[in-house]
């Protein structure tokens, strides 16, 4: 017999342990899992220094959210543990972070958490604890798929559809997660946490950035990286020298304000250079790029790449942000590693973000996998 998280077995029978991060959707999670019967066990991470955090609304793993999570396990009935990440948290995402700005890019530290934290220890410690699966409040859902695995596929919802952040899943890790609120909206979850009576129903949602206090993740930078904030030149895309800046990390490819300069027409940052602290400006249509190169590509699609690219280029759709709608593009392995071309182009690719890869451009799509951007080209390259 099979339930609702396509398991063998009875629900009473079945340990599901849950992320509970004290927000709503990770609340209803364990709220819905456990009426429908499941041995749940809800565990929080403590990932950081929450002493400020404490005090700003959507830090998410903060102490007040700790202690939402608590009052939720407490309010359903399940056991509820807080495990310290602190230190795990801090080499695998905020480090990493500081360094990727430093390096002129444009992290997303919510992918480098749900690689090496969440999806990776949190689903060690799962397993220690006896359960079958790991289950989280995340927007996307997973289907068995006709060959005896799972497969990974945006949310019903778009708007809250999470995908892009999962794309470092790997097909082992999907064999034992659960997405329950894949199929249900925003307000639908609202509604279930008033139906259970939880006291987060209208708690504000989580921001990307949770170990960022402030909002000015620059200060996260220069207390990690002293001298980090170097300042520069502000060039032209010839190089001429347009004005002055304090430090690459204040921008991101794509941006307008806070450049300084003045023009005949508005200009943008369409590239950063790390090693001579130039900021580099252009018009607007000098940020569209056709080609990009990829870096710690991971593949959750059928088969494995190097044999799925051994014919050619394949189609798919890919996001370059996360708040961008799914383009049409090609997938190749180029010189040892993979690039894709875009057949329209795409503004503001920025190095660092990541490029998720799907099989269609519409809601419930597949995700087919991902990789971080390395580089980016204007040109198409010649057939």
């Amino acid at each position: 017999m099979r339930n609702s998280l396509d398991l063998e077995g009875r629900p009473q029978d079945t340990r599901v342990v849950v992320a509970m991060s004290g927000g709503v959707d990770s609340s209803v999670t364990a709220a819905l899992l456990k009426a429908e019967g499941y041995d749940v066990v809800g565990v929080t991470l403590q990932l950081y220094d929450h002493g400020a955090a404490t005090h700003r609304k959507g830090a998410c793993c903060a102490g007040q959210d700790i202690h939402d999570a608590r009052a939720v396990a407490e309010r359903i009935g399940i056991p509820h543990y807080v495990l310290d990440y602190e230190s795990r948290f801090k080499a695998a995402v905020i480090d990493r972070f500081a360094e990727s700005y430093v390096a002129g890019e444009t992290p997303v530290p919510c992918v480098d958490c749900n690689m090496a934290i969440k999806f990776k220890d949190l689903l060690g410690t799962a397993r220690e604890l006896g359960a079958k699966v790991l289950a989280t409040g995340h927007y996307v859902a997973s289907r068995a798929t006709a060959s005896g695995g799972r497969a990974l596929y945006r949310a019903k919802e778009v708007e809250r559809d999470q995908s892009y952040f999962l794309f470092g899943t790997t097909h082992e890790q999907l064999d034992l997660l659960r997405f329950p609120l894949g199929d249900l909206g925003k307000a639908a979850t609202r509604e279930h946490a008033r139906r259970f009576g939880l006291a987060v129903a209208d708690k504000h949602d989580s921001q990307d950035i949770c170990f960022v206090p402030t909002g000015r993740y620059t200060d996260v930078i220069e207390r990690l990286k002293p001298g980090a904030a170097a300042a520069g030149d502000v060039v032209d895309m010839h190089g001429k020298v347009l004005g002055r800046h304090e430090g690459i990390i204040h921008f991101t490819i794509g941006q307008r304000r806070g450049l300084k300069v003045a023009g005949p027409e508005p200009l943008y940052v369409v590239a950063l250079d790390a090693a001579t602290h130039r900021v580099v400006v252009g018009p607007r249509e000098a940020l569209t790029m056709r080609r990009i190169a990829l870096r710690d590509v991971n593949w959750i699609g059928e088969g494995v790449l190097d044999r799925v690219l051994d014919a050619g280029r394949i189609e798919v759709f890919v996001k370059v942000r996360s708040t961008r709608p799914p383009r049409a593009a090609f997938l190749s392995a180029i010189d040892g590693g993979f690039e894709i071309e875009l057949v329209d182009g795409e503004d503001g690719v920025s190095p660092g973000q990541a490029c998720v890869f799907y099989d269609g451009a519409e809601g419930q799509a597949r995700v087919l996998g991902g990789g971080f951007i390395r580089a980016a080209a204007a040109t198409a390259r010649a057939a």
